[in-house]
């Protein structure tokens, strides 16, 4: 899905790249070559833009490029859930912290909210989940945190329900970006099934502080939009359309015109 004019996954590879992240894994499944395509060099493209001096393009386009090697794509059979998709790459993260993004959850911030969570996991370890504070009927929807030490952006957190039905212990609902430590993949190996029969990561992380290891929440500064649903998808290219330099003025005033014709019909 293209958003203003490139698609998701760039978002979420541009703000990989501004944390310092250089190795990537794709979890994917069938019917997703178009993925794997995207990020190769199409150097016919890149020689007929060169050619015809649309430099601008040209640059656009490169930036889309990986170097060899630093992709690896990994396919997810069976939709058993997120737990299962992180699992599924267990053997190339190996012994290491790891990172995992949601890619259609996109995040206006500054710095990128990555960045923001490497930088407070440097200070704590352990793992760390991004969170924001959400309406208390709309926590059955989410990952929540329930706090055991509120020390302002961070959270340490005493445990994890996955979309609570009922009593969410408290408003602080986890959004998709990680910072894991590689116990979390021991965890997913007993691969037990939890909401909705899925096997759910919060669930995994939950354990790492059942086993007495730290997990952190950081209230990340900046706006998120839930890019999986309709109104979070127009919401967020309104935004990002609005930010851009090259298409805000024209933007705003067609917004502008539209809002006046809904009040005067009104």
């Amino acid at each position: 899905m293209t958003l203003v004019d490139r698609p998701l996954i760039q978002y979420a590879i541009d703000e990989a790249r501004a944390a310092g992240i250089k190795e990537f894994i794709f979890v994917t499944s069938r019917g997703k070559g178009a993925l794997e395509d995207y990020f190769d060099h199409a150097h016919e493209l890149e020689s007929n833009l060169k050619k015809a001096g649309k430099n601008d393009l040209l640059d656009t386009l490169r930036s889309t490029n990986m170097e060899s090697g630093a992709i690896a794509y990994i396919r997810q059979h069976k939709a058993l859930g997120l737990g299962h998709a992180v699992w599924c790459a267990r053997r190339l993260i190996g012994d290491e912290p790891f990172a995992v993004i949601l890619t259609d959850d996109v995040i206006m911030g500054e710095p990128p909210c990555l960045q923001q969570m490497i930088e407070a996991y440097q200070e704590t370890g352990g793992s760390m989940v991004a969170t924001m504070e959400v309406a208390a009927e709309k926590t059955q929807a989410y990952g929540v945190l329930d706090v055991a030490e509120d020390m302002g952006a961070i959270v340490r957190a005493r445990g994890m329900v996955e979309k609570p039905k009922e009593n969410p212990p408290s408003n602080l609902a986890v959004i998709g970006r990680y910072i894991l430590a590689p116990t979390v993949l021991g965890n997913l190996n007993k691969l037990k099934q939890g909401s909705g029969g899925e096997i759910q990561l919060t669930d995994a992380i939950a354990d790492e502080i059942a086993e007495g290891r730290d997990v952190f929440g950081l209230r990340f500064r900046g706006q998120r939009f839930d890019c999986g649903s309709k109104a979070g998808f127009l919401q967020a290219t309104v935004a990002f359309g609005l930010a851009r330099d090259d298409l805000k003025d024209e933007f705003a005033e067609y917004l502008s015109d539209v809002l006046a014709v809904r009040k005067a019909a009104e």
